[in-house]
């Protein structure tokens, strides 16, 4: 960072030199920042996702050291990166030292690929070690998300020679002891005790006598939106990370759990949306990869809509002969378009919370195929109304008004049942063919509805109107 000598209040050229010495040195701060010398963590924090990232490192430098750490501490991995490549090198150990295992690996993966392994080498031998394991899994699965750092007990020790250990261990910056693990000579997890319980047990009891043995885990291969619905419905602050032989190899606590919890969602929001996830924050994703994620999908949207065109071609003799058909093409295709991307939405959501699973696709059929027609009829009878009472205001749509109802009608309640069904059915058979269930998004399944809704609505139309429209 950049610094001055000069003083604002000094004398001009024609003043002779003064024999005082300089006033101190301080960082030349971003004009965002002048105005706030003396920037606390909490102002800094609330206006940090506004800050450049030149802003964001100068009022990072300006907080006092305890300040700084907790507030760092905060941020996440990305920001992490950022600040200690922009530190001077002798500086960067220090802060990359601060954090534990899972976190420093969380660092090394938003980081460059050039800087990975420099960020490496400041760790020390232990945590290197730990962090260079947690590398080998998937970001996204449990291995990835845990801290291999816990309290650890043997289960012969009483629960006296338990609390003096658990001191000790504490010194060595351990995740949290919410939760004291019974582990045996292969470190497998044999159970678990409460820091609480352990304090109000008798001194002289074995862990053993006091442990439970009826353990939540999870394989360290499991994808971290499960491991965030199991600590979600058993209300854990961490759970215990095991392998194939059911060692334990770290925990997922709850503060991990929440940013899953939030990426997950913003990636399903992102796909329902119709576009790939973009796996970063809006501001941080470069202009040419946002086009990419972005242009795939509508592309293949408008190639899908082209199909609407081709359907109207095909009707194109029932247009010639009843021009006012036309007038009501965009209403019946987008309550199709609608009534399908509700439907969508509701099901995908539900399959992340796990409320439907696969075996539950008849009952959801169902459900569905009783709501569609439902809300077909409520939509179609709004549909006929519309139609009967402008008539009477009017007369547009001539002599043969009543048969044209009866066909917005009809269109309505097989193009609305026809659309619930279809938006709730897609993300079962996306799950089925191992794709996720969000990528049956309500653009895409507005647009298949599209499609459909206009040979359902023509097809109406010439059974109705043959003899006298048509």
């Amino acid at each position: 960072m950049s610094e001055t000598t000069s003083d604002p209040d000094a004398p001009g050229p024609s003043t002779p030199p003064s024999s005082e010495p300089p006033p101190p040195m301080r960082p030349t701060l971003s004009p965002t920042l002048e105005t706030h010398p003396g920037l606390s963590a909490a102002e800094l924090r609330d206006v940090w996702m506004i800050l450049t990232p030149d802003e964001r490192f100068d009022g990072f430098r300006l907080l006092p050291r305890g300040d700084a750490e907790e507030f760092f501490l905060e941020l996440g991995a990305r920001d992490h990166a950022e600040l200690i490549l922009g530190l001077p090198s002798s500086e960067r150990r220090v802060w990359m030292r601060l954090l534990a295992p899972d976190d420093a690996a969380d660092v090394l993966q938003a980081a460059p690929s050039e800087n990975k392994d420099e960020l490496l080498a400041l760790l020390d031998t232990r945590t290197k070690n730990e962090v260079s394991a947690l590398l080998a899994y998937a970001e996204d699965e449990a291995g990835g998300l845990m801290n291999p750092r816990f309290a650890r007990l043997r289960p012969d020790a009483t629960v006296d020679e338990a609390i003096g250990y658990l001191r000790r261990q504490a010194r060595g910056r351990i995740e949290t002891i919410y939760y004291v693990y019974v582990l045996d000579e292969q470190q497998r997890l044999l159970g678990v005790v409460s820091f609480r319980e352990l304090f109000s047990m008798d001194p002289t009891q074995s862990i053993r006598d006091i442990m439970h043995t009826d353990i939540i885990s999870v394989r360290d291969d499991e994808h971290q939106e499960a491991v965030s619905r199991i600590i979600s419905q058993h209300g854990l602050q961490a759970v215990p990370v095991v392998d194939a032989e059911s060692r334990m190899k770290g925990i997922v606590t709850l503060d991990d759990i929440v940013d899953v919890v939030q990426e997950e969602a913003t990636e399903d929001i992102q796909k329902v949306g119709g576009m790939e996830a973009l796996g970063a924050p809006y501001l941080n994703v470069a202009f040419g990869s946002m086009l990419k994620k972005r242009a795939g999908w509508l592309s293949a949207l408008l190639l899908g809509e082209m199909l609407t065109a081709t359907a109207m071609a095909f009707f194109e003799d029932e247009i010639a002969r009843a021009v006012v058909l036309a007038l009501f093409v965009p209403l019946i295709i987008s309550s199709g378009g609608n009534s399908g991307s509700q439907a969508s939405t509701l099901v995908i959501r539900a399959m992340a919370l796990e409320e439907v699973r696969l075996r539950d696709l008849w009952r959801v059929a169902r459900r569905e195929l009783g709501a569609g027609l439902a809300l077909g009829m409520i939509l179609g009878a709004l549909g006929f109304l519309r139609i009967v009472i402008w008539q009477a205001v009017t007369p547009t749509y001539g002599e043969h008004y009543m048969l044209l109802a009866l066909t917005v009608f009809g269109s309505l309640l097989g193009v609305v049942t026809f659309g619930t069904m279809t938006g709730s059915l897609l993300p079962f058979v996306l799950r089925r063919l191992g794709f996720d269930p969000a990528s049956a998004s309500a653009p895409f399944v507005a647009t298949l509805v599209d499609v459909t809704g206009l040979v359902i609505y023509f097809t109406v139309a010439s059974l109705l109107l043959r003899g006298t429209l048509l």
